[in-house]
């Protein structure tokens, strides 16, 4: 299997270069990359030419527009990396009959409720972002062998993320404000990557696998039992941290104006994609202990 993954130095990417290698062969690409193949999504005709010379299997796509707040303010970029390059990666991917997998977000729903979103539940977009990306997924969906996995709350050992940010913030203060009244389960990209390879592994010649998944850890937490746990996973690890988990206030989401809205609700529900290609996702726990374990030890 040829594979053509867009994205490569993200937190997603940069694991999917490990799980996507024992598949067959990986054509990684960066929007700077000097390959002579072009991984700028701002650059609409060079995405399109690249694929035709590359002539995959299968596109992963792991770039997007992730900057929440300031697509407000650049709703145009926005638009041009979350919706309209996707469109011309499934306009491409559906002449070669290629299979396409595109990440999506939570994002998409307007965060009402208190219960996990299902794949048929109405969408809602409350930002710029969230509106992007989901006009993305449509896009997507016109390559009939495509893979759309909604998630969130992605982190990484690599790269910035909430976790880092918590532990640095617990070194310089004896007190913290953290939101309490946003919901989610806290999603690594080390599963997202190895779900991805596990799925196409088993797409082809199975076309009746396409459609729309979400993918989550399993189980939920609020932003602010997020960063106790993590607080507390530093102090047994006898990191030089001033804070203690009880000295972490929770907050609303008024405390912390944003650009941009983001939803209350980001529970996922996944028995779709579990049943589907018969898997386990362990709770939101085990990948952020095993993350911190990583960082806490370097």
């Amino acid at each position: 299997m040829k594979i053509l993954l867009f994205g490569m130095g993200g937190q997603v990417g940069w694991e999917l270069q490990r799980s996507l290698a024992p598949l067959g062969q990986v054509v990684a690409l960066d929007y700077d990359s000097d390959k002579g193949l072009c991984g700028d999504f701002t650059n609409l005709p060079g995405l399109a030419e690249t694929v035709r010379r590359v002539a995959p299997d299968a596109i992963v796509n792991a770039a997007a527009y992730t900057a929440v707040d300031r697509a407000e303010s650049e709703p145009e970029l926005a638009r041009t990396i979350n919706a309209l390059a996707p469109g011309v990666l499934a306009d491409e991917a559906e002449k070669l009959g290629a299979w396409l997998v595109h990440y999506s977000t939570d994002y998409v729903f307007d965060g009402s409720g208190n219960k996990p979103w299902r794949e048929t539940d109405p969408t809602g977009p409350l930002s710029v972002y969230g509106r992007t990306k989901l006009e993305g997924e449509q896009a997507v969906a016109r390559c009939a062998r495509h893979l759309i996995l909604r998630t969130s709350w992605v982190y990484a050992a690599r790269g910035a993320n909430f976790a880092r940010t918590m532990l640095r913030l617990a070194q310089e203060r004896d007190q913290l404000k953290v939101v309490a009244d946003q919901f989610g389960a806290p999603t690594g990209a080390e599963l997202l990557a190895d779900v991805t390879a596990h799925a196409l592994r088993g797409m082809p010649g199975r076309p009746e696998l396409a459609g729309l998944y979400h993918l989550a850890a399993g189980g939920e937490t609020s932003w602010h039992g997020y960063a106790c746990f993590v607080i507390e996973a530093a102090r047994r690890s006898e990191q030089p941290i001033r804070i203690t988990p009880e000295a972490i206030e929770a907050v609303s989401s008024d405390a912390y104006p944003t650009a941009a809205q983001r939803p209350h609700n980001s529970r996922l529900a996944t028995g779709k994609l579990q049943k589907a290609f018969s898997l386990n996702l362990p709770a939101w726990q085990e990948g952020v202990a095993r993350v911190l374990t990583e960082v806490l030890g370097r």
